[in-house]
C-alpha cells in the first residue's frame, strides 16, 4: 500500500519493527521501531524516559517525510 500511496503522490513513512519486510514491500521512506508488541514504546521504560523515546521516533518519522529520497532508505 506504501507504494500506491507515494505513486500518487503523498509522501509516506513506514515506521516498523522487522526492516527487511519493509523493503521487501517497497517502502521508500523506513524508520525501525522498538518491539513488534510496542512499536512506538517501551512500556518497562519510566513515563519521561518512554515519552522522550516516542518523542524521538515521530520526530525521525517527521524528518523522513520531508526528506526527499530516490531509493529505499532507512533512517537509523
Amino acid at each position: 500500500m506504501v507504494k500506491e500511496i507515494e505513486r500518487a503522490g503523498l509522501p509516506v513513512v513506514h515506521v516498523c519493527t522487522v526492516t527487511p519486510i519493509s523493503m521487501t514491500v517497497g517502502a521508500n521512506r523506513i524508520v525501525p521501531a522498538i518491539a513488534i508488541p510496542h512499536p512506538l514504546g517501551n512500556p518497562e521504560l519510566e513515563h519521561d524516559d518512554e515519552k522522550a523515546l516516542r518523542r524521538h521516533i515521530v520526530e525521525k518519522a517527521l524528518k523522513a517525510l520531508t526528506t526527499e529520497v530516490s531509493d529505499q532508505t532507512i533512517f537509523e
